[in-house]
């Protein structure tokens, strides 16, 4: 259960939140978790999120019993851990999910099949929808991973099957599967949408925040891509503004603040949102943990002590600062965080500046200090290129003017749908320009009776400037 509490990401947040002098953290340890939800502390604000053995149904009578205010939504928890609410609230909440069908087995016998649902050589149905292979089956609970994409045969077949990281392995493919479906449980099945590669995560703190991280997606190779630190490697990208609108409609159709989800960048131009995680961080990004710490204050105190926000607060450390804080505040960090729990202390403005008395400040140092700190803070994002290369290879086009009917009747029965060219390119095409060429210059042998004189009959060479009427490639 400890897990994500003992993150760094949750450390090094929690370090910054009590930086501001505001906040007491109280521990829910695992054996205070197990014990009876009555005799756990009373707090003013609870961050709770669901992980292996949690027990979340308790947490939500204790939200029901004291009434604390929720960063993340306790009660709407539930529908994270099934797939098939996740996809429903999407689609109520009108974001775009990828097509899919849902074969729910819930009930029914193992190997039995509800009805409606009929699966053929190189796709499934379900009352006549329809989803053709590639298609990706997934586990209706969220806390199954193993996720097969099943290939028709017209791409060698098999399945390729994804799950947790093991080592370096996040996905194996089995050439030798008979393309079947898993009958054990209930399954969606959604159409496999190509990504050029990568999947794309991204993470809210609140619905006006959002970050957004891209790796190499498992179903490239299945090997999981590493830094020389041993860290899989992702690289921030940017959201579109389609894609944060989207950001701000999941954390607030799940009632999470702080929220992760995945998302998918089609090919065909659109994104869809293909899985929601609930309560998730980014990792080793010094900017986001203080940007993260500074919207959890600002929400906690709108709802607690909105007065507090009427006064400057005390000038929380920032990125590599942080070492410099007192030890009575290092001191009172978690060592063994299970659930999180805050409460706003309410101290005076006094004691919060006293106790960050030693925590050294832009705004005292010199200027060139100051300029110091601030690039000490800065963190390079990305580096953004657009490169073009020099080597070429000429197309050895030749451009010509041509009035004769048999070629501009060429000319109207490829033309393309802009009504702009015609592109000859297969071999019939080819073959029909080949025959009204002979045809000419056997009308034209009849007429000059000379074959070297071209040129005379209508062909005359263009100006590379002139837009050609007829182009082969």
């Amino acid at each position: 259960m400890s897990k994500k509490a003992k993150s760094k990401p949750m450390v090094e947040i929690i370090k910054r939140l009590l930086a501001y002098g505001e906040f007491e953290v109280i521990t829910f340890g695992d054996e205070m978790l197990g014990g009876d939800y009555h005799d756990w502390p009373v707090v003013q604000c609870l961050l709770a999120w669901h992980s292996e053995n949690f027990p979340l149904k308790k947490a939500q009578r204790y939200a029901a019993l004291r009434k604390p205010y929720l960063v993340n939504d306790v009660f709407a928890q539930d529908i994270l851990l099934d797939r098939r609410r996740v996809y429903a609230r999407l689609m109520e909440s009108g974001i775009p999910v990828p097509p899919h069908i849902v074969v729910d087995r819930d009930g029914l016998a193992p190997g039995e099949d509800p009805p409606g649902f009929v699966e053929g050589e190189d796709y499934v149905e379900v009352d006549g929808q329809r989803i053709e292979k590639p298609f990706v089956e997934k586990p209706v609970s969220g806390e199954d991973h193993n996720i097969y994409i099943y290939y028709p045969f017209s791409m060698g077949g098999g399945v390729k099957k994804l799950f947790r990281k093991v080592n370096n392995r996040s996905a194996d493919y089995d050439s030798k599967h008979p393309g079947t479906v898993r009958r054990d449980s209930s399954y969606i099945y959604e159409q496999f949408l190509p990504t050029g590669g990568t999947d794309v995560k991204v993470y809210t703190v609140g619905p006006r925040y959002a970050h957004a991280e891209a790796r190499k997606s498992p179903v490239v190779d299945g090997k999981v891509q590493r830094a020389p630190d041993g860290k899989e490697v992702r690289y921030p990208v940017l959201l579109s503004p389609q894609e944060k609108e989207t950001a701000r409609m999941v954390s607030l159709a799940f009632g999470q603040r702080v929220c992760g989800f995945d998302l998918l960048r089609s090919d065909r131009g659109r994104s869809y949102v293909c899985d929601v995680n609930g309560w998730s961080f980014v990792k080793n990004s010094h900017k986001y943990y203080d940007d993260a710490a500074g919207i959890l204050r600002l929400v906690i105190l709108s709802a607690l002590a909105p007065h507090r926000l009427l006064v400057a607060p005390p000038e929380a450390p920032r990125g590599p600062q942080l070492k410099t804080l007192p030890p009575s505040c290092l001191a009172s960090l978690p060592g063994d965080t299970a659930v999180l729990v805050s409460s706003d202390s309410l101290r005076s403005q006094g004691e919060g500046a006293e106790a960050l008395a030693s925590v050294p400040s832009g705004s005292l140092r010199g200027l060139d200090e100051g300029e110091e700190a601030l690039r000490e803070d800065e963190e390079l994002r990305c580096v953004l290129a657009v490169v073009r290369h020099g080597d070429r290879t000429p197309k050895q086009k030749l451009k010509m003017r041509v009035t004769q009917p048999a070629l501009l009747a060429l000319c109207v029965k490829y033309m393309d749908a802009k009504g702009k060219q015609a592109k000859l390119k297969s071999p019939s095409e080819l073959q029909d320009l080949l025959d009204a060429t002979r045809s000419l210059l056997l009308a034209m042998e009849a007429e000059d009776g000379a074959v070297e004189d071209k040129t005379g009959s209508g062909v005359q060479p263009l100006s590379t400037s002139e837009p050609p009427f007829v182009e082969k490639d």
